[in-house]
């Protein structure tokens, strides 16, 4: 069996692989193996690795110096990550954490309810807001309907400020009777109010990144609303889009 044919291209295999190690590092001046060590390290050819390396370098996460190798970009003010899958919205837990600023509750959320296509008003919401290096830049509401939050109710990181590198999905995912499978994004611009504004340490009525996202099953029930609002400063959202092959 070939590199290529295990868990899709080799060359985005290794470039995840690469990424992880980049996120994890606590090495301001860590430098990556060379595409000739990589190459012979997973049994691919030199191009494939470069092409791993050229996906590290359009995410803005490393920088290659001809003569001098492949090193983890750092200094930059802006939390860069590619989101594109569940997966990658997971892996929100390997370099950030979540602080919750109003412990999961459930109440009346009208326009919530509506969104989440429940017969009934009531739901079960949990606001928290997201760091990374100590700095916050986003803040989320999340809504639940009452019988998923209450799967999670007793979870330790949805209590009064409460801090863990968990996400709300990666605490679900594995109690839900469906797995999630996938999620529809709307982004809109989203000006701050005053607690928005106190959370994410910036003025209110500045503008900001608003992200909201409608998890579903693999069967396709809705099972949280998350409504997010980022620093546009600290923050930065790429996607990438290719053609489909015909």
């Amino acid at each position: 069996m070939t590199a290529e044919s295990t868990a899709g291209p080799a060359y985005r295999r290794i470039a995840e692989a690469l990424r992880l190690t980049v996120l994890r590092s606590p090495d301001a001046e860590l430098r990556l193996p060379t595409e000739a060590e990589l190459a012979e390290q997973h049994g691919v050819s030199r191009q494939t690795v470069r092409r791993a390396y050229q996906e590290l370098v359009s995410d803005g996460l490393v920088t290659r110096t001809p003569g001098r190798g492949t090193f983890a970009a750092r200094g930059g003010s802006q939390y860069l990550r590619r989101f594109g899958t569940v997966e990658d919205l997971l892996s929100l837990s390997i370099d950030t954490e979540m602080e919750v600023l109003t412990p999961l509750t459930r109440r009346v959320e009208i326009e919530a309810a509506g969104r989440l296509g429940l017969s009934g008003d009531a739901i079960s919401t949990v606001s928290f807001r997201r760091l990374h290096l100590g700095v916050p830049f986003c803040v989320t509401d999340v809504y639940l309907p009452p019988e998923i939050g209450a799967l999670i109710a007793e979870a330790p990181e949805v209590q009064r400020g409460a801090r863990s590198s968990r996400t709300i999905i990666g605490l679900l995912d594995p109690v839900l009777p469906d797995p999630i499978g996938g999620a529809d994004q709307t982004i809109t611009v989203a000006l701050a109010d005053a607690r928005v504004a106190a959370a994410t340490e910036c003025e209110p009525g500045e503008p900001m990144l608003r992200i909201d996202r409608m998890y579903r099953t693999m069967a396709g029930d809705a099972v949280e609303l998350a409504v997010s609002r980022f620093v546009t400063s600290l923050y930065s959202y790429r996607s990438s889009l290719r053609r489909a092959r015909s």
